[in-house]
């Protein structure tokens, strides 16, 4: 059955949804509304059985049986940075899916001590600023690895340093899986584990972070340095309007 059929509970064998509860809706900022939390997940590898795409997925059903909405972008097709223009349409769905979501899950395999240039392609497509549109300023942020062989920490730490760089509030728990060939079943599915309990716990604590980030955000990265050159901007902008009338 395909997960996008599943309802969240009939996808979870392995929680005790007992001790799950959906985060409390208190949370939300009152100029939300009442729409779920809307995340993004992004992963690194284009192999058939990629465990950081099996890692997202599984990822993606327990923050559907916490109340979200989500989307899991796929990188095939993705081209390499600056050789085509951003109207390509997967430059295009990637940014789209960024500015639509309030959070994201940044999952990457270990490579060579880092991340993959899979996954680094998908972030260097994300600008910073492009006009009024802030693909990722602001957003929440999840970061986890898998690793083929022991338990390390370079992939996760990596993409914290990513995640400031990109103005994103990375909230401070992560999941790092090490053998992940021996952690997922025949069908996909993560096996029950305590790498499988710490993988809940970072939704969770993303979608709480989420709940608690989302309408406040503009807020919260309102800056002086950007609020002192919107003010000389706007100066220059009078008085170059003035020259203009004086002269005219």
């Amino acid at each position: 059955m395909n997960i996008d059929q599943q309802s969240p509970i009939d996808a979870l064998p392995n929680i005790n949804l007992d001790l799950l509860p959906v985060p409390d809706g208190g949370l939300r900022a009152a100029s939300d509304g009442l729409h779920r939390p809307r995340i993004l997940l992004l992963y690194g590898s284009l192999r058939p059985q990629s465990f950081s795409r099996k890692l997202a997925l599984e990822a993606e059903r327990v923050l559907l049986q916490l109340g979200a909405e989500t989307r899991v972008f796929d990188p095939h097709g993705l081209p390499m940075l600056d050789s085509c223009d951003k109207d390509h349409p997967k430059v295009r769905q990637l940014r789209e899916w960024s500015q639509w979501s309030e959070g994201q899950v940044w999952v990457s395999p270990e490579r060579h001590g880092t991340l993959t240039g899979v996954f680094k392609n998908q972030i260097d497509w994300l600008p910073l600023e492009e006009g009024s549109v802030r693909p990722t300023q602001g957003r929440t942020l999840a970061v986890m690895q898998v690793c083929g062989g022991s338990q390390s920490f370079n992939v996760v730490n990596a993409l914290r340093v990513l995640g400031r760089w990109m103005r994103m509030v990375t909230i401070p728990n992560q999941s790092s899986v090490p053998k992940a060939w021996q952690e997922f079943d025949e069908n996909g599915r993560m096996r029950p584990s305590p790498y499988y309990d710490r993988v809940v716990d970072v939704m969770e604590e993303l979608m709480k972070f989420t709940l608690l980030v989302r309408g406040r955000s503009d807020y919260l990265v309102d800056r002086y340095s950007e609020r002192k050159g919107a003010s000389a901007a706007a100066a220059l902008a009078l008085a170059a309007d003035a020259v203009e009338t004086t002269q005219g």
